[in-house]
Protein backbone atom coordinates (compact mmCIF):
# COMPACT_ATOMS: atom_id res chain seq x y z
CA UNK A 1 0.00 0.00 0.00
CA UNK A 2 3.02 2.36 0.59
CA UNK A 3 4.46 1.70 -2.46
CA UNK A 4 1.24 2.12 -4.40
CA UNK A 5 0.49 5.47 -2.45
CA UNK A 6 4.08 6.88 -3.70
CA UNK A 7 3.60 6.06 -6.88
CA UNK A 8 0.30 7.74 -7.34
CA UNK A 9 1.89 10.89 -5.66
CA UNK A 10 4.43 11.12 -8.25
CA UNK A 11 2.38 10.53 -11.21
CA UNK A 12 0.16 13.39 -10.00
CA UNK A 13 3.58 15.85 -9.28
CA UNK A 14 4.42 14.76 -13.02
CA UNK A 15 0.67 15.54 -14.38
CA UNK A 16 1.41 19.09 -13.02
CA UNK A 17 4.77 19.62 -14.36
CA UNK A 18 4.00 19.96 -17.83
CA UNK A 19 1.28 22.33 -17.67
CA UNK A 20 3.03 24.99 -15.45
CA UNK A 21 6.32 26.11 -15.37
CA UNK A 22 9.44 24.92 -12.87
CA UNK A 23 8.80 26.45 -9.85
CA UNK A 24 5.53 27.75 -10.21
CA UNK A 25 3.53 28.40 -6.69
CA UNK A 26 -0.12 28.38 -6.74
CA UNK A 27 -2.48 29.90 -4.41
CA UNK A 28 -5.54 28.95 -2.77
CA UNK A 29 -6.01 31.81 -0.30
CA UNK A 30 -3.37 31.26 2.44
CA UNK A 31 -1.96 28.45 1.04
CA UNK A 32 0.52 28.20 -1.58
CA UNK A 33 1.12 25.01 -3.03
CA UNK A 34 4.41 24.34 -5.14
CA UNK A 35 3.91 21.37 -7.21
CA UNK A 36 7.65 20.88 -7.65
CA UNK A 37 8.86 21.01 -4.07
CA UNK A 38 5.79 18.64 -3.71
CA UNK A 39 7.39 15.64 -5.99
CA UNK A 40 10.73 16.18 -4.58
CA UNK A 41 9.63 15.66 -1.06
CA UNK A 42 7.60 12.52 -2.61
CA UNK A 43 10.79 11.46 -4.19
CA UNK A 44 12.46 11.69 -0.46
CA UNK A 45 9.86 9.81 1.53
CA UNK A 46 10.02 7.01 -1.13
CA UNK A 47 13.39 6.47 -0.90
CA UNK A 48 13.47 7.01 2.57
CA UNK A 49 10.39 4.24 3.26
CA UNK A 50 12.78 1.63 0.66
CA UNK A 51 15.70 2.64 3.19
CA UNK A 52 13.73 1.82 6.39
CA UNK A 53 12.26 -1.63 4.48
CA UNK A 54 15.81 -2.82 3.79
CA UNK A 55 16.76 -1.84 7.71
CA UNK A 56 13.82 -3.87 8.89
CA UNK A 57 14.91 -6.69 6.48
CA UNK A 58 18.50 -6.36 7.56
CA UNK A 59 17.18 -6.53 11.14
CA UNK A 60 15.26 -9.56 10.73
CA UNK A 61 18.33 -11.50 8.83
CA UNK A 62 20.50 -10.42 11.90
CA UNK A 63 17.64 -11.55 14.51
CA UNK A 64 17.41 -14.86 12.56
CA UNK A 65 21.82 -15.38 12.53
CA UNK A 66 21.38 -15.26 16.89
CA UNK A 67 18.46 -17.30 16.43
CA UNK A 68 20.68 -20.08 14.46
CA UNK A 69 23.81 -19.54 16.91
CA UNK A 70 21.85 -20.00 19.87
CA UNK A 71 20.35 -23.45 17.93
CA UNK A 72 24.36 -24.17 17.51
CA UNK A 73 25.43 -23.34 20.79
CA UNK A 74 22.38 -25.10 22.91
CA UNK A 75 24.07 -28.16 24.52
CA UNK A 76 22.51 -31.52 24.87
CA UNK A 77 19.96 -32.57 27.05
CA UNK A 78 21.13 -36.22 27.58
CA UNK A 79 24.17 -37.62 28.78
CA UNK A 80 25.48 -41.16 28.57
CA UNK A 81 28.74 -40.56 30.82
CA UNK A 82 27.23 -42.00 33.89
CA UNK A 83 25.60 -45.15 32.31
CA UNK A 84 28.50 -45.98 30.75
CA UNK A 85 30.94 -45.37 33.44
CA UNK A 86 28.70 -47.59 35.19
CA UNK A 87 29.22 -50.36 32.42
CA UNK A 88 32.96 -50.18 32.94
CA UNK A 89 33.12 -50.21 36.25
CA UNK A 90 31.10 -53.67 36.34
CA UNK A 91 33.27 -55.34 34.19
CA UNK A 92 36.65 -54.23 36.02
CA UNK A 93 34.70 -55.51 39.13
CA UNK A 94 34.52 -59.18 37.52
CA UNK A 95 38.06 -58.63 36.39
CA UNK A 96 39.07 -58.06 40.02
CA UNK A 97 37.30 -60.91 40.81
CA UNK A 98 39.98 -62.74 39.23
CA UNK A 99 40.80 -66.20 41.15
CA UNK A 100 44.48 -67.36 42.17
CA UNK A 101 46.50 -65.23 40.34
CA UNK A 102 45.15 -61.57 39.45
CA UNK A 103 46.08 -59.35 36.63
CA UNK A 104 49.27 -57.61 38.36
CA UNK A 105 53.08 -58.40 36.86
CA UNK A 106 54.40 -59.02 40.55
CA UNK A 107 51.79 -61.27 41.49
CA UNK A 108 52.23 -63.01 38.36
CA UNK A 109 56.22 -63.04 38.76
CA UNK A 110 55.71 -64.75 42.26
CA UNK A 111 53.40 -67.23 41.35
CA UNK A 112 56.11 -68.53 38.74
CA UNK A 113 58.71 -68.71 40.25
CA UNK A 114 57.28 -70.51 43.23
CA UNK A 115 55.08 -73.03 41.16
CA UNK A 116 55.45 -72.87 37.59
CA UNK A 117 58.26 -73.85 35.35
CA UNK A 118 61.52 -74.90 36.50
CA UNK A 119 59.87 -75.03 40.74
CA UNK A 120 57.58 -77.37 39.10
CA UNK A 121 60.49 -80.14 40.03
CA UNK A 122 61.83 -78.71 43.53
CA UNK A 123 60.89 -80.14 46.61
CA UNK A 124 59.49 -83.59 47.58
CA UNK A 125 57.45 -85.90 45.71
CA UNK A 126 54.73 -84.63 48.35
CA UNK A 127 55.91 -81.05 47.63
CA UNK A 128 55.38 -81.90 43.87
CA UNK A 129 51.91 -83.43 43.85
CA UNK A 130 50.91 -80.38 46.12
CA UNK A 131 52.12 -77.87 43.60
CA UNK A 132 50.83 -79.52 40.52
CA UNK A 133 47.18 -79.69 42.45
CA UNK A 134 47.50 -76.28 42.81
CA UNK A 135 48.44 -75.22 39.15
CA UNK A 136 45.43 -77.15 37.92
CA UNK A 137 43.40 -75.81 40.17
CA UNK A 138 44.54 -72.25 39.34
CA UNK A 139 44.03 -73.07 35.82
CA UNK A 140 40.12 -74.31 36.35
CA UNK A 141 39.52 -70.79 38.18
CA UNK A 142 41.36 -69.39 35.08
CA UNK A 143 38.56 -70.53 32.57
CA UNK A 144 35.72 -69.89 35.42
CA UNK A 145 36.72 -66.20 35.58
CA UNK A 146 36.56 -65.93 31.48
CA UNK A 147 33.48 -67.52 31.86
CA UNK A 148 32.42 -64.85 34.74
CA UNK A 149 33.37 -61.71 32.06
CA UNK A 150 32.05 -62.89 29.21
CA UNK A 151 28.66 -63.80 30.81
CA UNK A 152 29.12 -59.86 32.40
CA UNK A 153 29.79 -58.80 28.57
CA UNK A 154 26.73 -60.29 27.03
CA UNK A 155 24.34 -58.63 29.83
CA UNK A 156 26.08 -55.48 29.21
CA UNK A 157 24.96 -55.70 25.40
CA UNK A 158 20.87 -54.74 26.40
CA UNK A 159 21.86 -51.70 28.17
CA UNK A 160 24.72 -50.62 25.36
CA UNK A 161 21.74 -51.43 22.93
CA UNK A 162 19.07 -49.06 24.64
CA UNK A 163 21.72 -46.39 24.99
CA UNK A 164 22.48 -46.82 21.10
CA UNK A 165 18.74 -46.52 20.41
CA UNK A 166 18.32 -43.43 22.29
CA UNK A 167 21.76 -41.41 21.32
CA UNK A 168 20.67 -42.15 17.52
CA UNK A 169 17.28 -39.92 18.64
CA UNK A 170 19.33 -37.51 20.14
CA UNK A 171 21.15 -37.03 17.11
CA UNK A 172 18.83 -36.71 14.89
CA UNK A 173 16.87 -34.58 17.02
CA UNK A 174 19.78 -32.29 17.80
CA UNK A 175 18.47 -28.34 17.04
CA UNK A 176 22.36 -27.21 16.45
CA UNK A 177 25.86 -28.12 15.79
CA UNK A 178 26.71 -28.24 19.26
CA UNK A 179 23.98 -30.90 19.97
CA UNK A 180 24.74 -32.85 16.73
CA UNK A 181 28.71 -32.99 17.84
CA UNK A 182 27.99 -34.10 21.46
CA UNK A 183 25.69 -36.84 20.50
CA UNK A 184 28.59 -38.11 17.70
CA UNK A 185 31.04 -37.72 20.72
CA UNK A 186 28.82 -39.94 23.21
CA UNK A 187 28.21 -42.46 20.38
CA UNK A 188 31.87 -42.57 20.03
CA UNK A 189 32.49 -43.07 23.84
CA UNK A 190 29.60 -45.83 23.81
CA UNK A 191 32.29 -47.73 20.89
CA UNK A 192 35.06 -47.49 23.16
CA UNK A 193 32.63 -49.00 26.19
CA UNK A 194 31.99 -51.88 23.85
CA UNK A 195 36.04 -52.15 23.05
CA UNK A 196 36.59 -51.65 26.41
CA UNK A 197 34.62 -54.85 27.64
CA UNK A 198 35.86 -56.85 24.18
CA UNK A 199 39.38 -56.52 25.99
CA UNK A 200 38.34 -57.52 28.94
CA UNK A 201 37.00 -60.84 27.65
CA UNK A 202 39.64 -61.53 25.03
CA UNK A 203 41.97 -60.63 28.49
CA UNK A 204 40.34 -63.47 30.34
CA UNK A 205 39.72 -66.15 27.78
CA UNK A 206 43.85 -65.73 27.38
CA UNK A 207 44.68 -65.79 30.54
CA UNK A 208 42.77 -69.17 31.09
CA UNK A 209 44.70 -70.43 28.36
CA UNK A 210 47.78 -69.19 29.45
CA UNK A 211 47.57 -70.50 32.63
CA UNK A 212 46.19 -74.11 31.26
CA UNK A 213 49.82 -73.92 28.97
CA UNK A 214 52.02 -73.04 31.88
CA UNK A 215 50.27 -76.12 33.82
CA UNK A 216 51.40 -78.43 31.22
CA UNK A 217 54.48 -76.94 30.49
CA UNK A 218 54.98 -77.25 34.44
CA UNK A 219 53.97 -80.83 34.65
CA UNK A 220 56.41 -82.13 31.65
CA UNK A 221 59.48 -80.25 33.53
CA UNK A 222 57.95 -82.31 36.81
CA UNK A 223 57.53 -85.31 34.90
CA UNK A 224 61.46 -85.19 33.78
CA UNK A 225 62.59 -85.04 37.33
CA UNK A 226 60.21 -87.67 38.44
CA UNK A 227 61.78 -89.84 36.02
CA UNK A 228 65.76 -89.03 36.78
CA UNK A 229 64.85 -89.41 40.23
CA UNK A 230 63.33 -92.64 38.99
CA UNK A 231 66.70 -93.95 37.31
CA UNK A 232 68.97 -92.71 39.87
CA UNK A 233 70.83 -95.72 41.32
CA UNK A 234 72.65 -94.24 43.73
CA UNK A 235 76.29 -94.98 43.06
CA UNK A 236 75.65 -98.78 41.99
CA UNK A 237 78.12 -101.81 43.95
CA UNK A 238 81.27 -101.50 45.24
CA UNK A 239 83.24 -104.78 46.14
CA UNK A 240 84.45 -104.77 49.26
CA UNK A 241 86.43 -107.28 51.35
CA UNK A 242 84.35 -109.40 53.63
CA UNK A 243 85.66 -111.98 56.10
CA UNK A 244 83.70 -114.76 56.62
CA UNK A 245 83.91 -117.43 59.29
CA UNK A 246 86.12 -115.60 61.64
Amino acid sequence: MRKKLAALMMIGAIAFAPVQPAHALFGFGDIVFDPSNYAENVLTAARTLEQINNQIKQLQNEAQMLINQARNLASLPHSSLAQLQTTIARTQDLLNEAQSIAYQVSEIETAFNEQYGDAAANGDFADMIANAEARWRTSVAGYEDALKVQAGVVDNIEGTRAELSNLVSQSQGATGALQAAQAGNQLLALQSQQITDLTAAIAAQNRAQALDAARRASAEAQARENLNRFLDYGSGYAPTTVTMFR
